[in-house]
C-alpha cells in the first residue's frame, strides 16, 4: 500500500449534505434532464439521492470498469454494460461518486453522445484536481483516497489483498483508516470477517 496516499471518510451525513449542494448547483444552473444515469456502481447511491432531490424518477444505468483495487487501475476503462434506456434526443445528467482519472466518465459522456443524448452533464460528490474531466456540477474537491460508506468491506479487503502483495502490516493500514475517521469497531469487524472468509 503506498504510504503517500492518504484516506478521506466521509459519513453518510455529509454526503447527503453534498448532495443538497449539487442539487441546488443544477438547479441553479436551470438544467432539468430528462434521464439520471447512475454509473455502476459507486454512482448508484448518489443518483438515487439527486433523483429525490431534483424530483426526477426516471433513473438509468451504466457501467464501466475500471478500478482494480485501492488506487489501482487497468489502463483504460471499459463499457461493460451500456445506458439501459434510451437516451436519443434526451438530456442526461451523468451521476457518480467522484471523478478521479475522469477516464470512465469520459468513455460514458461519449457513449450517450453516441446513443443520441441531446445534452449530457456530469455530476460527482468529489473532483480530484488531476481529472481529465471538470464535472459540470461536483461538491467539494480532494486529492485523497475516499473510502465511501457504501463500500467499506470492499475497500479493507482490497487493502487486506494489497498488503498480503506486499507483505506490509495489515494493522498499519487499518490504524490509517481508523485515524481517518472509519469507524474502529467497522474496521474491526469487517477485517475479522475478511480474514474468516481466507481461512475457509
Amino acid at each position: 500500500m503506498n504510504q503517500k496516499i492518504e484516506f478521506e471518510v466521509p459519513t453518510w451525513n455529509k454526503i447527503y449534505r453534498m448532495l443538497l449542494c449539487l442539487d441546488q448547483q443544477i438547479k441553479k444552473s436551470s438544467f432539468k434532464p430528462d434521464v439520471i444515469v447512475g454509473v455502476s456502481r459507486g454512482g448508484w447511491p448518489p443518483a438515487r439521492v439527486l433523483s429525490d432531490l431534483l424530483d426526477n424518477p426516471n433513473l438509468a444505468n451504466v457501467k464501466a470498469e475500471f478500478y482494480i483495487g485501492v488506487a489501482e487501475t487497468k489502463g483504460e476503462p471499459t463499457l461493460t454494460q451500456p445506458v439501459s434506456v434510451s437516451v436519443a434526443g434526451k438530456k442526461v445528467l451523468i451521476v457518480d461518486e467522484v471523478a478521479d482519472t475522469g477516464k470512465s466518465l469520459k468513455l460514458i459522456k461519449e457513449h450517450l453522445a453516441k446513443e443520441g443524448a441531446a445534452e449530457v452533464r456530469i455530476a460527482t460528490i468529489y473532483y480530484k484536481p488531476w481529472s481529465a474531466v471538470l464535472p459540470d456540477y461536483y461538491a467539494e474537491e480532494t486529492s485523497c483516497w475516499i473510502v465511501f460508506p457504501w463500500e467499506v468491506k470492499e475497500t479493507i479487503r482490497k487493502i487486506v489483498k494489497k498488503c498480503r502483495e506486499t507483505g506490509k502490516p495489515i494493522e498499519d493500514e487499518m490504524a490509517r483508516l481508523v485515524k481517518a475517521g472509519l469507524s474502529k469497531r467497522l474496521v474491526d469487524r469487517f477485517l475479522k470477517e475478511i480474514l474468516e472468509e481466507e481461512i475457509c
